[in-house]
C-alpha cells in the first residue's frame, strides 16, 4: 500500500510539475525584441524557424555573430544559407555553423567554446518555447560568466506532415519537463 500511495505522490508531482512548466513556457512567448548582445545562438530543432529568428535579429544589429548549433554534418554552408531568408552577404561573414552538437548539452558545450573563443560576455539564444528552460539551464551549467537572453520561438501545437498532421513537440514536453525537475536541484534556476 505504502509504495502504491508513494508512486500515485510521484505522479502526481510529476504532473504538477508538467502544467507549471506548460505555463511558463506559455508565457515566455510571443519573445519581446531583446537588447543588443555580443553573439546569437541558435539550437537547431524540427522547425527552420529557430535560424530564420536568429538571422532576423542578425540582420536587425542585435549582435556581431550567430551560431547556428547542432547543425547535421551533411548540411552544407550553401543549402543552409539557401532556406534562410535574408542576406547572403551577412550570412557568408557573420554566421558560424556548428557540427559537434546531437543534444542540448552538446549545444551548451559548443556554445560556450565559441562564447570563449570569440570573448563573447552575453549572448541572446534562440530555441523553441518548450526547449528554453533546459537549454538556458544547459548552457549557464557550462557558461556560467556569460550573460544570456532568451529568445523563445513559439512551437505550434500541430504541424503538417506527409503522413498527417503530427504533435509538433513529438512528446518533447514531457521530456524536457522531466529534465528540468531532475535537474533543477542540480543547477540554478532558469530566469
Amino acid at each position: 500500500m505504502r509504495l502504491l500511495a508513494a508512486i500515485v505522490i510521484a505522479v502526481l508531482l510529476w504532473v504538477v510539475g508538467l502544467f507549471a512548466f506548460a505555463d511558463r513556457v506559455r508565457s515566455i512567448t510571443p519573445a519581446p525584441e531583446p537588447a543588443a548582445a555580443d553573439g546569437i545562438v541558435a539550437l537547431t530543432g524540427p522547425s527552420a524557424e529557430r535560424v530564420n529568428t536568429a538571422v532576423r535579429l542578425l540582420e536587425q544589429g542585435k549582435a556581431r555573430r550567430l551560431l547556428v548549433s547542432g547543425v547535421n554534418r551533411e548540411v552544407r554552408r550553401e543549402e543552409l544559407r539557401a532556406l534562410t531568408p535574408g542576406s547572403s552577404r551577412l550570412f557568408d561573414c557573420c554566421v558560424d555553423l556548428g557540427f559537434d552538437a546531437e543534444d542540448t548539452m552538446g549545444n551548451a558545450q559548443e556554445i560556450a567554446a565559441w562564447a570563449r573563443a570569440k570573448g563573447f560576455d552575453s549572448l541572446i539564444v534562440v530555441t523553441s518555447d518548450y526547449h528554453m528552460p533546459r537549454s538556458l539551464l544547459e548552457i549557464r551549467g557550462m557558461a556560467p560568466e556569460v550573460d544570456l537572453t532568451a529568445h523563445a520561438v513559439r512551437t505550434p501545437l500541430w504541424t503538417a506532415t506527409t503522413g498527417g498532421a503530427r504533435p509538433a513537440t513529438r512528446g518533447a514536453w514531457p521530456w524536457n519537463t522531466t529534465n528540468i525537475l531532475w535537474f533543477w536541484p542540480a543547477r540554478r534556476c532558469w530566469a
